[in-house]
C-alpha cells in the first residue's frame, strides 16, 4: 500500500471535483422553480392576450359583415330579429325553445369564416351550462338591437346607415353575456342603459348585458367598423333572472344620458 507523504490529502482535490452541498442543490431547485413560475405566468398572459386579440378580430368581422349587408340592402343594417322571434341576426330556430342554427341568421351569408366569428374564445372560461339556460346557440356577442338592428319606433325595422350621426362612437356590437342563477349564458343583444319609448323618450332601466371579460374591459365594434377595448362605466346591481352582474362583470359603458353610445342619433358634442 503506498504511503501518504507530508502535505498530501485524500480530499476531493485528489478524488475529483467535490459534489454540491444540499443547500446548493436546494437553492438551485428554488431558482429553477421561480423561473418556471415566471415563464408559466408569461405564457398565460401571452395566451390571454392572443385570445383577446382573436375576440377583437371576431367583432371586426361582424361589423364588416353588417356593413356589407347594408351595402346590399339600400343602406339599412341587418335586422336584429323578426316579429316571430325565430329568425335573428345570428341564427334561426324552429321554435322558441329550440337552439339557434347560426347558418340561418340574417348576417351569416356575409361572414367569411363560416360563423366562427360568432364565438369568443374567452367566453368558454365563463360560461356555465344549466337547466335554466335559454338562448342556446345565440353566440357570445351582442348586437345594438335598440338603435341599429331596430329603432325605438319599430324594433323590427333596422336603422339606416345615413341616420347614424357619429359612426365612430355608436355601438354596433359588444362582448355580451346574461348572468342568471349561479352562472352566465349566451346573449345576442347589447342592452343600453334604458328602455326606449316609441317617441324616443327614455323608459326604465334595462338588464345589462355588456360583459367586461377581457381583464376588466369589453370589446366594442363601432358603426364605422373599428374595434376598441372599453372599461365599464357602471356594473349592474339588479337582474331579473337572479344573476349577479357585479360578480360576472356585466354592466354598461360610456355616458348614460339618452343612452349615450348606443343612440344612433346622438346630439352632436361641442
Amino acid at each position: 500500500m503506498p504511503r501518504l507523504h507530508h502535505g498530501e490529502e485524500t480530499s476531493g482535490s485528489q478524488m475529483g471535483n467535490p459534489g454540491f452541498t444540499l443547500i446548493e442543490v436546494m437553492f438551485a431547485l428554488f431558482v429553477m422553480l421561480i423561473v418556471a413560475l415566471l415563464l408559466t405566468a408569461v405564457a398565460q398572459q401571452v395566451y390571454k392576450m392572443s385570445m383577446s386579440a382573436k375576440s377583437a378580430t371576431n367583432l371586426h368581422a361582424l361589423a364588416e359583415a353588417n356593413l356589407l349587408y347594408a351595402a346590399d340592402n339600400n343602406g339599412s343594417y341587418c335586422p336584429a330579429q323578426e316579429p316571430r322571434n325565430l329568425v335573428r341576426w345570428h341564427g334561426a330556430r324552429a321554435s322558441i325553445s329550440a337552439k339557434f342554427d347560426p347558418t340561418k341568421g340574417y348576417l351569416y351569408p356575409y361572414l367569411q369564416d363560416g360563423g366562427q366569428s360568432l364565438h369568443c374564445p374567452i367566453f368558454e372560461n365563463f360560461y356555465t351550462a344549466s337547466t335554466d339556460t335559454f338562448e342556446e346557440g345565440a353566440g357570445d356577442y351582442g348586437y345594438n338591437e335598440m338603435y341599429i338592428g331596430g329603432t325605438p319606433k319599430d324594433q323590427f325595422t333596422p336603422e339606416h346607415v345615413a341616420n347614424v350621426t357619429n359612426p365612430a362612437r355608436t355601438i354596433m356590437f359588444t362582448d355580451t353575456c346574461l348572468p342568471r342563477g349561479d352562472g352566465i349564458q349566451e346573449y345576442p343583444f347589447s342592452e343600453p342603459y334604458y328602455a326606449v319609448n316609441p317617441n324616443e323618450s327614455m323608459g326604465g332601466a334595462m338588464c345589462p348585458s355588456v360583459h367586461f371579460r377581457h381583464q376588466g374591459f369589453a370589446h366594442v365594434a363601432w358603426c364605422d367598423g373599428s374595434v376598441t377595448a372599453e372599461p365599464p362605466a357602471l356594473l349592474g346591481t339588479t337582474n331579473i333572472y337572479g344573476g349577479d352582474n357585479q360578480k360576472n362583470l356585466t354592466g354598461w359603458l360610456g355616458p348614460a344620458t339618452n343612452n349615450g353610445w348606443w343612440n344612433s342619433r346622438q346630439t352632436p358634442g361641442p
